[in-house]
């Protein structure tokens, strides 16, 4: 039984998260040839100050994006 963990910033809706994890399960099935059934998927957000990029807090790394016209 594969077991997929998705660690991201938070942020995406309830629907959002819901259809990542109906295509993370097609796929491993897909890719494994078992049922959907069988995939587990567990999705762990964080907020954007506890995940870091360098050092920088992703939080300060979107705020200078968004300073210089990124998203």
């Amino acid at each position: 039984m594969p077991f997929v963990s998705i660690k991201m910033l938070e942020g995406r809706t309830k629907e959002q998260k819901k259809n990542l994890i109906k295509s993370v399960a097609k796929s491993v099935s897909e890719s494994l040839g078992i049922n959907k059934e069988n995939v587990w998927t567990v999705v762990e957000e964080f907020p954007s100050d506890e995940w870091g990029f360098g050092e920088e807090t992703a939080c300060e790394k979107i705020k200078k994006n968004k300073k210089n016209g990124g998203e």
